[in-house]
């Protein structure tokens, strides 16, 4: 069982960068690949970026402007989020994913955060 929090959500101007992040509890947390979504109003969850020990994928949307990471002695996640737009408004979450690769597919991930608003302003 993983519990994740996220935390680093707000709101930022266009042009802005923020980083999120995501405090895992649970025991193997480094044998999990994590994964980071996002939700806008009236849309579909998204994939944005996945994170085993050895592979990274990014969705083609954030690829150059997002960059995940993750610290398994700490137990923590990272999403850094560059130039923002306002079209990147939405609900990140972060996720746990069954199995050892950098999967974009969301019915892999068994454990997800609550999620952290993200709001970028024009």
């Amino acid at each position: 069982q993983v519990q994740l929090v996220e935390s680093g959500g707000g709101l930022v101007p266009a042009g802005g960068s923020l980083r999120l992040s995501c405090a895992a509890s649970g025991r193997a947390f480094s044998n999990y690949p994590m994964g980071w979504f996002r939700q806008a109003p009236g849309k579909e969850r998204e994939f944005l970026a996945a994170i085993t020990w050895s592979a990274i994928d990014y969705a083609d949307s954030v690829q150059g402007r997002f960059t995940i990471s993750r610290d398994n002695p700490k137990n923590m996640v990272y999403l850094q989020m560059n130039s923002l737009k306002p079209e990147d408004t939405a609900v990140y979450y972060c996720a746990a994913a069954r199995g050892l690769l950098a999967t974009r597919k969301e019915n892999d991930y068994m454990f997800w955060g609550q999620g952290t608003q993200v709001t970028v302003s024009s």
